[in-house]
């Protein structure tokens, strides 16, 4: 008869209870219950009889009551998405009281001492959801500075219309590359180190070390532009008498190097207090954004009661005057107001002031009131102009160059200056991924959390742009710092119940930022130093005895000193945005070349990608860099290039598995197959030199300098195999041969020589010889010549294998149709390190080869060891020839073959040349005259000596 079986699941990733529920009731169990393992409290009684019995008879879960109690209230289930186990509300509020935005390296490094100074091993069990985890960081980096001090400036300077541009390429590419990062982040584990990781993995060490250190570069100078977003706070907002200076900029420095250096102390101290604020800095930016929504819909209510002041159509700062208008009527008497004598003075009144009228706006005439319309389009001006309402009647008037309360344009503006400065505000895409290591569930935190955070930022910053436009007056919007309106942020004076909370919380806001910059960038280098592909930072990756990064932080430290001097959050902007936009171009790139190779390693859990995503992306980013600057992008992609040259030459090697390797394995495979399916031209021909090296008895390579002289010919522009081979069986000689590649690549390597190396092991050398003549290389990639060294003791009888040896692989070089190139001396040739001063390269064109023994001299000539020798031509003929005649004509053949050299013909008798040397000598003769014969033009001989060359 069938048996039922009720089966109950252990735990799903919807939440373990609803499981549980749905099984009848039954509790989430642990792995030791599910393979039978008994609990402490048994084990504690002693065996049970009978539990063997029972265990058989149910091969499930115990739903026995007497049991049943034991699982109440235990949180058991294999995994379990916070908020999903009871009760909800004291859940979440403790996670929300455990929340830190901190990375995973900077617990451990806060963790890593007790309270008795005494190191111990903190076992980290990742407990971090999607929701605290991932979503809640991004939005925190995401979320900041620009919303608070310079989006309602956009909105003013570049009209709706233009900031909703702005903001939609600047979301479009960090969604594109969240995508992009999403499927590497789920192909596998994402250590601590987030897009350096990830770029490095993928891309290699070159790249991961470059984009590793513009991404170090763009967080550092995030630290700058957060801190003199503080300061800017504090001396404009907070404590406006506080400015030690006429100079805005100079007073930014100062008070910006003493809050950097303050807050250098609090990180070197320990991040453990900066860790303890993480949640306060988040209510921070919440509730700000809360009363700004709050008052946008306080607006359709009741309007705010601040005005702003214009003079014609020019804006007025009102912080000092009270009253907008030229007299006031007190106690039925007519007086001046502030206004007055502040453009009248002692004397006569400014003509501006005497011609136009006074008028009174609202700050903010609401949603209803149609200043949409006005707000649509930008307004754009040079730096010093006045800040001006176009559709304000006014009388123009010669300026008296007093120092009038007017509101100016501190910088000129222009849209891809915006663009620049906007784009930090959707940086901090890569929160999530930067805290791997604490996440529960990291391949399906990432992808949903990132993408969630930066479509809820997205939907904020769009809407808060409508809303600005919608809600400002327009000459209230492009007042960057608010003096039209009492000094007061205009975002602020939007917001409900108070200008204070977007003052207290942007505060603090920048404040967290800048610590957190200032926590993650020096572990970011320490981690980069300690995968040592570069030499120069290894000092970096040493710290403190708790492991903190106390060399990585001074130099944290030094950089973002650098960014405060600029003295001026416009001005750093638009660096910070350059280095983060090219970490995240090479992010797509990644991602794209890794989908286009199909390696069999590239499986990402995340499924919603695409290359050609990656691809826009990619073009995305390179897009906004010259859009943003283009001075600057050149600066960030020389920085880059830079940084990749010297780890490709200096760097230490690292074997990632990257998929620059599989790009190149793939477009060798294409270029193999491409140079199979077309014959090779003659004029693509070059020496691809196989070089036969002999190996001592210690398996060193016994003539080096053959392969200086191969290095000295080019060949490495061509192929070049070096190989040997060993006598005996693989299956004795197999280690032997691995030695003896190892030290033909160190030989190799000592020499500069770009190749192949190869040891094969034969019964015997002629066997193993005519083996490589046969079989190295690959496809097209074979090999058109051969280099030996003149064998040694030929001639000793006792020796005679040598010379049979030699004898065979010149029958068998020249069977296959093959250059044959003998070294004799070769320990006598110049070395790589030697410079001939003088000499001569001569060579005996006795018999007529096509130009190849030409070839080779030209080659030596390239090279700096040969390079000031000359090289002479020699050839035969008989006493009765026409010397003088074949001398001119084969000048006229090296003129077209475009080679410098000296023709000498050496006259011979008859009895000392061969028949055959003596015909193929004269061929280049015969066809002379009979292209005179033919009476052909000049090109056309010039071809025809050509198809000589090519034929022959």
């Amino acid at each position: 008869m069938p048996t039922n079986f009720t089966v109950v699941p252990v735990g799903d990733a919807e939440g373990s209870g609803s499981s549980a529920a749905a099984a009848g009731g039954s509790k989430p169990v642990s792995l030791g219950e599910i393979f039978g393992e008994e609990d402490d409290e048994d084990n504690s009684q002693g065996p049970h009889p009978g539990d063997d019995l029972q265990r058989e008879s149910t091969p499930f879960i115990n739903t026995d009551d007497e049991r049943e109690h034991y699982y109440e209230g235990k949180n058991m289930a294999l995994f379990e998405e916070e908020m999903d186990s009871n009760p909800m509300v004291s859940s979440l509020l403790n996670k929300l009281a455990n929340y830190t935005n901190l990375t995973q390296g900077v617990r451990e490094h806060e963790e890593a001492e007790n309270e008795d100074g005494v190191r111990r091993v903190a076992v980290m069990v990742p407990q971090m959801g999607t929701f605290i985890g991932v979503y809640l960081p991004c939005m925190q980096n995401i979320l900041g500075v620009i919303l608070f001090l310079r989006l309602t400036w956009i909105v003013g300077t570049a009209g709706i219309l233009g900031t909703f541009a702005i903001v939609s390429m600047c979301c479009i590419c960090t969604l594109l590359t969240a995508i992009s990062m999403s499927a590497i982040a789920t192909n596998g584990v994402v250590p601590a180190g987030g897009s350096y990781y990830m770029i490095s993995r993928s891309l290699g060490p070159e790249f991961g070390g470059a984009v590793g250190l513009c991404f170090y570069l763009g967080t550092t100078f995030a630290g700058s532009m957060y801190i003199l977003g503080t300061i800017e706070i504090l001396l404009t907002y907070v404590v406006p008498t506080a400015p030690m200076f006429n100079e805005v900029s100079n007073n930014m420095r100062v008070y910006g190097t003493c809050c950097l250096l303050l807050m250098a102390l609090v990180v070197f101290v320990g991040v453990k207090y900066v860790n303890k604020l993480s949640l306060v800095f988040l209510a921070c930016v919440a509730l700000s954004i809360m009363a700004t929504y709050a008052g946008v819909i306080k607006t359709l209510i009741e309007l705010p009661g601040i005005n702003v002041c214009l003079l014609g159509n020019r804006s007025l700062k009102n912080d000092k005057f009270d009253t907008c208008a030229k007299t006031e009527l007190v106690k039925n008497v007519t007086v001046t107001t502030d206004l007055w004598r502040l453009f009248c003075g002692n004397a006569t009144c400014d003509d501006y002031f005497a011609l136009n009228n006074l008028t009174e706006l609202r700050a903010i005439p609401g949603l209803l009131s149609g200043v949409i319309k006005d707000n649509l389009w930008g307004d754009y001006g040079p730096a010093d102009t006045h800040i001006e309402k176009k559709s304000q009647p006014s009388v123009q008037a010669k300026d008296s160059g007093r120092n009038l309360p007017y509101v100016f344009n501190d910088i000129a503006t222009y849209f891809t200056l915006l663009v620049g400065i906007y784009f930090p505000s959707v940086t901090g895409i890569m929160a999530g991924s930067n805290r791997s290591g604490d996440l529960r569930d990291a391949q399906r935190s990432i992808p949903v959390g990132t993408i969630m955070a930066i479509l809820t930022t997205s939907f904020i910053y769009i809407s808060c742009v409508v809303l600005f436009g919608a809600c400002i007056e327009g000459v209230v919007l492009r007042d960057k710092f608010g003096f039209s309106v009492k000094t007061n942020p205009v975002i602020g004076i939007l917001a409900w119940p108070s200008p204070w909370v977007i003052v207290i919380g942007s505060f603090f806001s920048c404040c967290g930022a800048g610590l957190q910059s200032l926590t993650g960038a020096p572990r970011l280098l320490q981690a980069i130093a300690r995968d040592g592909i570069i030499p120069f930072l290894q000092v970096f990756g040493h710290g403190k005895a708790n492991d903190e990064p106390t060399w990585a932080l001074l130099l944290t430290v030094g950089i973002c000193e650098i960014g405060i001097l600029i003295g001026s959050l416009d001005a750093v902007a638009p660096i910070l945005s350059m280095f983060f936009l090219m970490c995240y171009l090479f992010v797509n790139l990644a991602c794209a070349v890794q989908t286009l190779l199909r390696a069999p390693n590239w499986r990402p859990r995340f499924k919603f990608y695409h290359w050609t995503l990656s691809f826009l992306g990619m073009s995305l980013c390179l897009s906004l860099m010259f859009i943003s600057s283009w001075y600057y992008a050149l600066v960030a992609m020389v920085i880059a290039g830079c940084l990749y040259k010297y780890i490709e030459y200096r760097g230490a090697v690292k074997e990632w598995g990257d998929g620059i390797r599989g790009l190149s394995l793939n477009a060798a495979r294409y270029a193999l197959i491409r140079l199979e399916e077309v014959p090779l031209h003659t004029k693509n021909w070059r020496p691809q030199v196989l070089v036969l090296c002999k190996l001592d008895s210690d398996l060193v390579v016994k003539h080096p300098r053959l392969l200086s002289f191969t290095t000295q010919l080019k060949a490495g522009k061509g192929l070049t195999i070096v190989s040997s081979v060993l006598e005996g069986t693989f299956m004795a000689r197999g280690n032997d041969a691995k030695t003896g590649d190892k030290n033909l690549k160190t030989a190799m390597a000592a020499e500069k020589m770009k190749g192949f190396s190869h040891v094969v092991v034969s019964s015997n050398l002629r066997d193993g010889f005519s083996l490589l003549i046969q079989s190295a290389g690959l496809g097209g990639m074979k090999h058109n010549a051969v280099l030996m060294a003149w064998p040694t003791g030929w001639g000793q009888a006792r020796d005679s294998s040598a010379r049979r040896n030699f004898i065979e692989t010149v029958r068998e070089t020249t069977a296959a149709q093959q250059a044959l190139l003998v070294a004799k001396n070769i320990d006598h040739f110049p070395g790589n390190h030697d410079r001939l001063k003088e000499g001569t390269i001569d060579v005996w064109w006795i018999v007529h080869d096509g130009g190849l023994l030409m070839l080779l001299p030209f080659l030596l000539s390239q090279h700096k060891v040969w390079r000031k020798c000359k090289m002479r031509i020699f050839t035969v003929a008989h006493m009765e020839d026409n010397s003088i005649q074949m001398k001119k004509d084969l000048q006229m053949f090296l003129y077209h073959l475009r080679l410098d050299a000296v023709v000498e013909v050496v006259e011979m008798h008859e009895s000392d040349i061969s028949a055959f040397t003596y015909e193929k000598t004269l061929v280049m003769e015969q066809r002379s005259q009979m292209l005179k014969q033919m009476q052909l033009s000049r090109t056309e001989r010039e071809r025809e000596i050509q198809s000589i060359t090519d034929v022959s």
